[in-house]
């Protein structure tokens, strides 16, 4: 940008202004027969004063340091300098507080910042300046009787020791530009939780999502998945979905507390724990690939959907691929359920189709399927909860088709499972004084209230 503003300025023609100002500070009246003796002096000062600032730009590029710019802009004007005439002894005055200055000011901040590399470098320029300045002064030169170039020479005087003022001063003020360090934050380092492992025997109590997903305070346990109070910091906390805000990353316990699949924070790959052990189930994955995770009740069988389903066995680690499923409504040790865009379809772990029927309408959004242990039979329960269907996955057939009687004429909220003791067990919403959970007669739809709310054990 200076070597710009230079040639622009080097291309002016020199104005009728200029050569009143030149005349008015020298006293000299400019004619016809000498201006062009003032025209080529300043002329030739421009031409040297271009390539003064042409050399200096690259260097003031190079190493940050405008102070060199300053110093093309006045090097000529300072080789020029002759002996002032008493006329401008202010100017000389101005030049010597100007040495002065520079002096206090360069010892001071050698003395408060130490010796530096930019600074010897300013320092030995200033040094040569005053030296070229004060050898040029002892210098006295003939007299110059023609009047054109007596004022010329009383005008180089001032602008030498002008350009010689700024150049000291700017060597003692100037310095490069320096990076501004960036702010530290106004929290402390993240705490390094450890990796929790899942412990051979250890069930996993209670599990906690993350619910911060946009503060800074990167230690905050607000910021990961906490199995009983604990940070669980190998589990991406959040994924984020294209267009939509940050969700949960999925991690999901087995219904039997001793295993946990989630996505992993560092490689982004599906993982499987237990026992202290894990295994990757995906390769990396983008946010938006991230599957959906079923478990079975003792978290041998996986299930991750997206775009079809991938059903795992953790003892074998074997899998089979249900194709154009989109959702998997349970996964057990007698098989998988699933949705297509259409039809509900249940299959063995072998891959082997057991059942495939038009989609039920209204099914609930969870709980909604569910496969005898034995392998035998499947209820599904659809229209809102108030119709509840029974197969016979032998025959294929429907064998029952019951609407529930619980109290006050409730739906099903969701349904349970078989329990230890025979009878399917379902569940109704209901206030905290009122009964809740319930054995249901897949036969006949009457239902008989578990005394205390007591939940059995699921198979």
């Amino acid at each position: 940008m200076a070597v710009v503003i230079t040639l622009i300025v080097a291309a002016l023609p020199l104005s009728r202004g200029s050569l009143d100002r030149f005349a008015a500070l020298t006293g000299l009246t400019v004619t016809g027969s000498n201006a062009r003796q003032v025209i080529d002096h300043f002329a030739g000062l421009r031409r040297w004063r271009l390539a003064a600032v042409v050399l200096a730009a690259p260097v003031a590029g190079l190493t940050a340091d405008p102070f060199f710019l300053v110093l093309g802009w006045c090097a000529i004007p300072i080789s020029r300098v002759v002996r002032p005439p008493a006329a401008y002894a202010i100017y000389r005055r101005a030049w010597l507080l100007s040495v002065c200055g520079s002096a206090v000011t360069g010892c001071y901040l050698l003395a408060v910042r130490g010796i530096t590399p930019t600074r010897l470098v300013h320092t030995v320029i200033v040094v040569v300046v005053v030296t070229a300045i004060s050898r040029a002064e002892r210098n006295t030169g003939p007299e110059m009787p023609d009047e054109t170039q007596s004022a010329i020479r009383r005008w180089s005087v001032r602008t030498g020791y002008l350009a010689g003022a700024a150049t000291v001063l700017a060597g003692a003020l100037v310095t490069p530009q320096q990076e501004t360090p960036a702010e530290m934050p106004q929290y402390t380092l993240p705490r390094q939780f450890p990796e929790r492992q899942v412990a051979s025997g250890e069930k996993i109590g209670k599990v906690k999502g993350p619910t911060c997903p946009w503060l800074d305070e990167m230690d905050d346990p607000c910021r990961y998945w906490l199995l009983d109070d604990v940070p669980f910091t190998q589990a991406a906390p959040y994924v984020v979905m294209k267009g939509g805000a940050p969700k949960a990353a999925p991690l999901l316990v087995s219904p039997d507390r001793r295993s946990v699949v989630y996505l992993d924070r560092t490689s982004r790959r599906m993982v499987h724990q237990i026992t202290g052990n894990r295994h990757d189930l995906s390769e990396p994955l983008a946010d938006a690939d991230v599957p959906e995770v079923s478990i079975s009740e003792r978290g041998r069988y996986i299930a991750l959907t997206k775009n079809g389903t991938r059903v795992i066995d953790t003892r074998s680690w074997s899998e089979i691929t249900l194709p154009g499923a989109l959702k998997v409504l349970q996964v057990n040790s007698a098989g998988t359920v699933v949705t297509t865009a259409s039809r509900l379809v249940a299959h063995d772990h072998r891959g082997k189709e057991l059942l495939n029927i038009p989609l039920p309408e209204l099914l609930l959004d969870s709980h909604t399927a569910f496969l005898e242990p034995d392998g035998s039979r499947l209820v599904v329960i659809s229209d809102s909860g108030n119709l509840v269907e029974t197969y016979d996955l032998t025959t294929r057939e429907r064998i029952h088709r019951v609407r529930p009687r619980l109290p006050d004429g409730d739906p099903i909220e969701r349904g349970v499972g078989w329990s230890s003791k025979g009878p399917f067990q379902v569940y109704r919403d209901a206030g905290p004084e009122e009964r809740t959970d319930f054995y249901l007669d897949l036969a006949t739809g009457t239902t008989r209230h578990i005394n205390n709310g007591h939940r059995p054990k699921i198979q």
